[in-house]
């Protein structure tokens, strides 16, 4: 990247989407690359059509994002930060048409059960949309009059429509959590708090995760998530995602990693980055 070069970020879905309203809280002058899926987004770094990558990977309704934790140990790429996107959902429809006109909307399907009771309570139907962006873009470019689309505020002014009510969601703390990754990693401290992200596969012995979690509990290290999935297509090989409070040379953190090294097979870093103040929102 060159000064005359503005930055690139990668994310999936249409313009408009919830990721690329993380990448705009992010890096607010940086140019979006919208792709049409996550593996997508990281081939589109790695191929030089973008520097960073937007990645969701849970959300406080609906868990964790299917095999975004597949991909990150496999991508190469590192977690530079986190980001912390509150779903507001806008029903949006073409200029001049007022919300009673609005009989029928379209969403991606997580979205709509998520204003399940507004559309109920006014007789509007339904209908699953591949993507909420995509079905802004396409309402925008001759969709029928009255139907109405439920997406991101960004959405809306991305693509020319009327935002007719805003903040239609059932539940008032829905958010997605997004992880900002970049090829090469950074362990410099910028943050007074940081955060760890690693993968790991336990050695073949009994009560060998036990174990391996005992150093973090020894150490005071706050673990914040721990989730197994398995590699290769075996019940018997599996790998673990691990969230920790803290930075790898902080005394504790230090003796925590070290002590799990001893009950591991692999155990490698994706990423050291600033703990977003997002983050202590949601659990309050």
């Amino acid at each position: 990247m060159t000064a005359n070069k503005p930055l690139r970020i990668a994310f999936q879905g249409a313009l408009g989407a919830y990721s690329h309203e993380a990448c705009l809280q992010a890096r607010p002058n940086a140019t979006p690359v919208p792709c049409t899926t996550f593996d997508g987004v990281l081939r589109a770094v790695r191929e030089g059509r973008a520097d960073l990558a937007m990645l969701p990977v849970e959300n406080t309704t609906y868990g964790r994002v299917a095999d975004i934790h597949r991909l990150l140990p496999e991508s190469g790429m590192h977690i530079i930060e986190e980001a912390f996107v509150r779903v507001r959902i806008a029903l949006m429809a073409k200029p001049g048409v007022a919300l009673d006109q609005i009989k029928h909307v379209r969403a991606h399907l997580v979205l709509l059960p998520q204003a399940r009771s507004y559309l109920e309570a006014r007789g509007i139907t339904s209908e699953a949309a591949a993507d909420s962006a995509g079905a802004a873009q396409e309402l925008a470019a001759g969709g029928p009059a009255h139907e109405g689309v439920l997406a991101s505020a960004v959405a809306a002014q991305i693509h020319g429509l009327d935002v007719l009510a805003d903040g239609i969601e059932d539940l008032d703390h829905n958010t997605t959590r997004f992880l900002l990754m970049a090829p090469e990693i950074d362990l410099s401290r910028r943050g007074k708090k940081m955060m760890t992200t690693f993968v790991f596969e336990v050695r073949n012995i009994p009560a060998a995760l036990y174990k391996a979690m005992g150093g973090f509990a020894t150490n005071g290290v706050n673990m914040t998530k721990l989730e197994s999935y398995m590699v290769g297509g075996s019940f018997t090989a599996t790998q673990f995602y691990a969230d920790i409070e803290g930075h790898p040379q902080d005394p504790a953190v230090k003796r925590a990693l070290d002590e799990l090294g001893y009950f591991t097979n692999m155990l490698d870093i994706l990423g050291v980055y600033p703990a977003h103040p997002g983050r202590w929102d949601i659990e309050q």
